[in-house]
Formats: structure tokens, sequence, C-alpha cells
């Protein structure tokens, strides 16, 4: 057992830990004040401390945020998890109650899952954790990973997050697609052919400089090409987009059955063997035994999945 310093602890003032958990929390020094209710000056001045004692700003102002340090960032697990233990230790145990709980969870997404988990979860958490709020954070396919490790987020759910030993993964569905189209701008017949779909104008998902966005990597491997004249970075905006013109929408197959037919399309699978990677849930390893989390992670399993019970084969954690 690591032995404790309580000299040198007890000239620190451990309030100061508090603080800088609200402030990595909230990066902003009204909020924080705010989440620990005490005024602004006090807040102010417990940076102020803490810069001192730790020698670093360890916040800067950007914008209207106040982003962490490489100091900031590399404390605030060991912070967070040194809290979370006094606090165990002072209630007695590790305790969640969904029913009574007040929080809100980040959850990072790719817009696909904003379309399929939204709603769902929403309903979810109305019915057994009126406390609980969900911030969604979407980020694109392309981009950098999540901020999973200072806590930022709770959660990841997208199809091409870096593996990592700091996470843990479980994949939810694997991905497939099919065509949208208003038959009344292209009577064509069901399912599609595939001579029909490759001389078709299409509309794909982009959110990058490619027309051919999302699907450019599977429509490579499976050789072929499409004549895309729309690319658009919303699901629905592609999808209205068919609604009007005779085009094709080829968008995953989940949300073409569930959107496709408000919009008055005709759903059809795709005449092409598209590979596409799967749909992962992610979260951080020091996590997996969070009580909340874990519950989280079981909410947005059920409302993607209606699994209620974890496949533990479908888990793997990355050495």
């Amino acid at each position: 057992m690591t032995t404790i310093d309580h000299f040198n602890l007890r000239s620190f003032d451990l309030n100061l830990l508090v603080a800088f958990d609200a402030l990595m929390a909230e990066r902003s020094v009204t909020k924080a004040a705010q989440r620990l209710k005490i005024g602004q000056p006090a807040m102010s001045h417990s940076l102020s401390t803490l810069r001192a004692l730790l020698q670093d700003e360890l916040f800067i102002r950007v914008g209207q945020a106040m982003q962490p340090t490489a100091r900031a960032l590399s404390l605030a697990v060991p912070v967070r998890q040194a809290l979370r233990q006094a606090q165990l230790a002072l209630t007695g145990g590790d305790v969640f109650d969904p029913a009574t709980e007040e929080r809100t969870f980040r959850i990072a997404m790719t817009p696909e899952v904003e379309l399929l988990l939204i709603p769902d979860l929403t309903a979810r958490l109305r019915r057994l954790a009126p406390g609980i709020s969900v911030l969604a954070r979407i980020f694109p396919y392309d981009a950098i990973d999540p901020p999973m490790d200072d806590g930022s987020i709770d959660l990841a759910i997208g199809c091409t997050y870096s593996r990592t030993s700091r996470r843990l993964f479980e994949t939810l569905y694997e991905v497939d697609l099919a065509c949208c189209y208003n038959p009344a701008l292209l009577p064509l017949l069901q399912p599609v052919a595939l001579e029909t779909y490759l001389s078709a104008d299409h509309a794909v998902i982009s959110q990058s400089e490619s027309l051919q966005g999302c699907i450019k990597e599977a429509l490579e491997i499976a050789g072929v090409e499409l004549n895309v004249v729309t690319a658009a970075s919303g699901f629905m905006s592609v999808l209205a987009a068919a609604q009007v013109s005779p085009v094709i929408a080829t968008v995953p197959r989940r949300i073409a059955d569930r959107y496709g037919s408000l919009l008055g399309l005709e759903v059809s699978p795709v005449p092409v063997p598209l590979t596409l990677p799967p749909l992962n849930m992610v979260w951080a390893s020091h996590t997996d035994n969070d009580p909340a989390n874990a519950w989280l992670r079981q909410q947005v399993r059920i409302s993607m999945t209606g699994a209620e019970i974890i496949d533990e084969q479908k888990m793997c954690e990355v050495a």
C-alpha cells in the first residue's frame, strides 16, 4: 500500500480538487461556480490558487471556453477518481439510482447514431430516469477521436474511433445500406436492379471534400462508381433531396427503414455488396466498473438493438 504523506496533504486545501474537477467539467469559471453553488470570485480565487500551487495555467481562455492545458488533462482522471473514491467512502458504497440521480451524460456520436438513438433513448430516460439528461456531441465519421480520457465525453458511438489500451469496445450492429427514391419521380422496379442503380443519379452523405463521401472506400472496394449529384452532411437532407428530385439516396438501412416511409420514399436493397465498418460503442477503460456508465451503456444498447443482455463475446479489451 502506498504511504500517505499526511503532512503535505494537510498543507493542501483538498477543496481545490473539487474546484478543479468542476472546472474540467464545465470549462467555465461562471458555470463551475454555479455547479458548486459558490460565487464567481471564490471560484476565480480557487483557480488562481491552483495555478500558483501547480505552477501551470491549467485553463486558457479560447473564445468563450476555458481549454485545459496538458498538465490539467494529465490531472483530470486521477482527480476525478480520487473524488469518486472519497464520495463512495463517505456514502458507504457505490450507489447509483437512476430514478433519483440528477446529472448530464455527454455522448459523442455520428449523425446516423443521432437520428437512431436520440428519440428512443430520450423516451427511455423520461420513463426510467427523469433527472438524467443527455448532451449529444456530433463527431463526423472522419473526425479525431472524442476526448473520453479526461471525462469530457462519457461514451462514444460510431464506426471509426481508434482502438487503444485505454478504451473498451462493444459492437452494437453491422451496418448495411439501402436505396431510397420517390416512385413518382423514379418509377423503378423493386428491387432496384444493378444496371439501374449504376446509371441513376445519386445523393449520398459526405462530411469531407469527396462527393462520394462516407461510402467512397466501400465503392472503391466494390469496384463501382456512382454519378453523385448531391452530397450533404445530414441524412434528412439527403432523403429530402430524393423526395423532390429523381435521385437515389443511398443511406444506412436503419435510417431508410425509420425515415424513408415518412417522406413517401420507396426502400430497396443496394444491389452492390458494399462493406462498411460496424457500429461500435466505446468507453474509457477506467469507467468500465462505474455503475452510472454501465447503466448508460445498457440504455444505449437497448435503444439501439433491443438487447437486454450483454453479449460478452462482442466486447473486447484492446491490450
